[in-house]
């Protein structure tokens, strides 16, 4: 009788402590919301129109701009689905500890999702689209292009929408992955070829290992941090469940609040960047004109990128030692097309990537600047940087190609004058990534919030245990942003407040562990089958 008196008196304060999660934003707040979202996507439009006229183009038909559109809202639906169903992870702790009100913790959150885009590097924009297959990449325009894009998107999106629905902290990463990997095996399959060659699984195993990694750095860290604090900071109050719906001391707030902005921050920055990359990769295939190369490149960087580029020729061709007779354009394409898919070292490569230098450097030195560049031929000379830049980048990681120092910095230098001239982001995508990320944050995430707060330890979440967590997730997920690897911010984050439940010893609701493992398990063969069998379907219509 004693025990079911102690769970029930349990239970009411557990209520008792329970934050109000079901008050309804007011018509002011809505007016905010529909205002800046309208406002996002006049000012995509605008941009979009802006940006091709200045190239001078007739416009001959519309379809092209019509597909565009289409993607670029599923692009921009994606990151806010992303947004509502990660950023709750972010906003949890400071609601369960009563220092911030939820409806005011979410739109916190999301203004610092939308500085975190703003200011994010690219890194992981183009470590993304590095995974995806070669073919693919160099025809994204074509009717393949356009059904990879939508296959990968759709796939994201729905199994995103699935789990949250169940209130899963499944990975938007994890699914992203997933997705681009099912396509890779698809179009390799399609085309008579092993399924194990449409993916670089080198990349593929490097992202593999930080999202396999990153939950468990989090579980352990964060208990760690807690256990070091017991021992360092002897306040009570610090490890103690909230009392009653009370705000936490002043201190214990700020620190709260401050790793809820830096966890908010970072995954900007970081998730945030996966869906600029597609929408580049997007724009490239459908208005190349304007987007292939950067167009904003100042005269004298040009005179610059062909000296580099001839400098970067002639060693080659000295490293090359006449292995095999000079190659011509074409030919070299096809060489470094298979190398690139196959990763399969021949005498042919080095040469291949000296010709293709050469070619580039006399394209941009004929035009004068990048954006001098015809319409006709802006992708052709985009599909030669990419492919120079992929190749130099095997040549280097494998050291197959033997150059001597003198000629790898020069050959190295003439790859970074490539990469500039293709791997920008304009500010306007920034912007509209930014904006469909931290509206997204203020729709639906009561439903992980509950499931991280109320649902993985036994006890109330301590103001030490949602620090120790929130803490471990800002470092990890900032770290893994300046080396360019994309990680989860679910993952790290709900791991974290495992692992300070555990240290606690408060016990853990195994139930919502398990199911949390299974979605870990399930997500990436779930996105790999949906998103190849839509490919597949997709490249009936285009």
């Amino acid at each position: 009788m004693s025990s079911i008196v102690a769970e029930t008196s349990s239970a009411a304060a557990s209520a008792a402590g329970r934050p109000q999660l079901d008050s309804k934003p007011g018509a002011a707040t809505l007016v905010v919301f529909v205002g800046l979202l309208a406002a996002g996507l006049l000012y995509t439009a605008w941009s979009l129109a802006q940006d091709v006229t200045a190239t001078g183009t007739p416009i001959t038909t519309y379809v092209p701009f019509i597909l565009l559109g289409v993607a670029l809202l599923i692009a921009l639906g994606f990151e806010f689905v992303n947004g509502f169903h990660d950023t709750a992870n972010a906003v949890a702790t400071v609601i369960y500890t009563h220092s911030l009100p939820p409806n005011f913790a979410v739109v916190w959150s999301g203004f610092f999702n939308f500085l975190g885009v703003l200011v994010s590097s690219g890194a992981v924009a183009f470590g993304i689209i590095s995974l995806l297959p070669v073919e693919l990449i160099l025809q994204v325009g074509s009717g393949a292009g356009f059904a990879m894009v939508f296959a990968l998107l759709i796939a994201a999106i729905v199994w995103n929408l699935g789990t949250w629905w169940l209130g899963l902290p499944a990975s938007s990463s994890h699914t992203l992955i997933g997705s681009i990997i099912g396509v890779g095996v698809a179009n390799a399959l399609m085309h008579g070829r092993d399924g194990t060659s449409g993916v670089d699984w080198a990349q593929a195993t490097k992202v593999g290992y930080s999202l396999l990694l990153s939950p468990l750095v989090g579980f352990c860290c964060a208990a760690l941090l807690l256990l070091a604090l017991r021992a360092l900071v002897k306040s009570r109050e610090l490890y103690e469940e909230p009392k009653g719906n009370a705000p936490p001391p002043w201190w214990i707030r700020g620190i709260l609040i401050l790793t809820c902005t830096g966890v908010s921050f970072a995954h900007g920055s970081n998730d945030g960047q996966k869906g600029m990359g597609l929408i580049m990769l997007i724009l490239v295939g459908t208005v190349p004109m304007a987007y292939a190369l950067n167009r904003a490149m100042p005269a004298d960087q040009t005179v610059q990128f062909v000296a580099v580029a001839e400098l970067a020729q002639n060693a080659l061709v000295r490293s090359a030692s006449g292995a095999v007779p000079a190659p011509q354009p074409a030919q070299a394409r096809d060489t470094l097309s298979t190398y690139v898919r196959t990763k399969e070292f021949g005498p042919a490569v080095v040469p291949a990537v000296a010709a293709i230098t050469g070619s580039i450097g006399a394209q941009v030195r004929e035009h004068g600047s990048l954006a001098a560049v015809p319409a006709e031929k802006v992708a052709n000379v985009r599909n030669d940087m990419y492919l120079a830049s992929e190749a130099i980048r095997l040549l280097d990681k494998s050291g197959a190609a033997r150059l001597d120092e003198d000629a790898k910095a020069k050959v190295d230098a003439f790859r970074k004058e490539i990469d500039d001239a293709t791997k920008f982001i304009p500010l306007w995508v920034k912007v509209a990534v930014a904006i469909a990320l931290g509206l997204g944050t203020m729709v639906g995430w009561k439903r992980i919030v509950v499931t991280v707060g109320e649902k993985i330890g036994k006890t109330h979440l301590t103001y030490a245990q949602g620090a120790s967590a929130e803490l471990v997730a800002m470092v990890t997920i900032g770290a893994a942003d300046i080396y360019g690897l994309p990680v989860s911010t679910t993952q790290v984050l709900s791991s974290g407040v495992a692992g300070t439940m555990a240290a606690n010893r408060s016990g853990l609701q195994m139930a919502t562990l398990r199911n949390l493992l299974l979605a870990w398990v399930l997500t990436l063969p779930a996105a790999i089958i949906l998103s190849g069998s839509l490919y597949w379907l997709f490249t009936h219509f285009f």
